[in-house]
């Protein structure tokens, strides 16, 4: 799917454009009178170049154009191609500027926020390609704060991110619109307010909150939980699941459950306790596990069991009634194997 397949538009409820400072720069509010000789170029996502029809109306006003907007360290335009043109073409050899303090992709951004909500706005194939790059060199900025950039909608840049090919390092946290930190996947941030319990279950809810990156209501949400021997991980992230009322929950493999009609044990959900995906997919991004031969080892391992109760009974099912026994014999040998290696884990712990 090209990036250019996506619907262009404005975003519906449009997105509040980012200001200069969450950008991460200072635009100065002072204006000053600058030789257009001394900028040195431009700074621009816009692919097109000026457009002259709009440079000869700009030149045709009888008012006074608003200022220019330059990147300090470089003198770079990154705002107002299109007035300096117009002033050459009145006979003016110099315009007045306001400056932008930042680094060069802190300009470019400012760039892409400057000509996407004002004057003449970019086009949808040089936003979209403005927020492939953003996507690339901010993977951690939420997609409504890329969007507060680029003018277009946060469902479009979740596409745009999907269609990336980039292979850069990914964040698992996203920052957003408020410029705080959250784990991309919410499961991610309630295991770990869950650890940092464990360790020390008198935490204020506002730093338990902080250091695992979730909102308070969600450190309450995991305290309770944690403190009710619950799930930590409610039925939606976890797929579905057992009630988390306290309720009757349906018998596992390894306590004797009878057999269902399938032929399966009763009870048997295939992919151990209801948070054990999350936890793996939590595996999956630890650095700490995945570059090491060891981890990547464990992942892989733990990564060929099915997922869900209907492949479980498919395989049990499938497998020929003369071997059954040889197959049940194997399981069980590795189901210690497992059982030990859980154990000697937990007391390591």
């Amino acid at each position: 799917m090209s990036a250019t397949s996506v619907t262009g538009e404005i975003a519906e409820g449009a997105i509040v454009p980012a200001t200069p400072e969450e950008i991460g720069g200072v635009l100065d509010r002072a204006v000053e009178r600058v030789p257009i000789r001394l900028l040195s170029g431009v700074s621009s996502p816009r692919t097109s170049g000026a457009d002259d029809r709009h440079v000869r109306a700009l030149a045709e006003l009888d008012v006074p154009l608003p200022p220019v907007v330059v990147h300090r360290p470089t003198m770079r335009v990154l705002d107002g191609v299109h007035r300096i043109r117009a002033a050459e073409l009145r006979g003016e050899s110099d315009v007045e500027v306001r400056y932008f303090d930042g680094g060069e992709e802190e300009a470019f951004l400012l760039a892409v926020q400057l000509n996407s909500a004002q004057g003449k706005p970019l086009s949808f194939d040089d936003r979209t390609a403005a927020a492939l790059r953003i996507v690339a060199s901010h993977s951690h900025w939420s997609d409504r704060r890329i969007a507060s950039v680029t003018c277009l909608s946060a469902k479009t840049v979740a596409v745009l991110r999907g269609c990336s090919t980039e292979d850069g390092p990914q964040s698992n946290k996203r920052v957003g619109l408020d410029g705080r930190a959250r784990p991309l996947h919410p499961a991610e941030g309630r295991l770990l307010a869950g650890e940092l319990l464990a360790k020390d279950p008198h935490l204020s809810l506002r730093e338990l909150a902080r250091r695992a990156g979730t909102s308070v209501a969600t450190a309450s949400d995991v305290r309770q939980r944690f403190l009710q021997g619950r799930e930590l991980l409610p039925t939606r992230l976890r797929g579905g699941g057992p009630p988390e009322d306290g309720g009757p929950r349906s018998r596992r493999h390894d306590d004797g459950g009878g057999s269902s009609g399938t032929g399966v044990p009763g009870g048997f959900s295939g992919g151990g306790r209801p948070g054990s995906p999350a936890l793996l997919e939590s595996l999956r991004r630890d650095p700490s596990v995945r570059h090491t031969e060891s981890g990547r080892r464990f992942l892989q391992l733990l990564s060929i069991h099915p997922t869900g109760p209907s492949e479980w009974q498919k395989l049990v099912r499938d497998v020929p009634a003369h071997r059954a026994d040889v197959v049940a014999r194997i399981a069980r040998d590795y189901a210690e194997a497992w059982l030990h290696v859980a154990r000697t884990l937990e007391s390591n712990s």
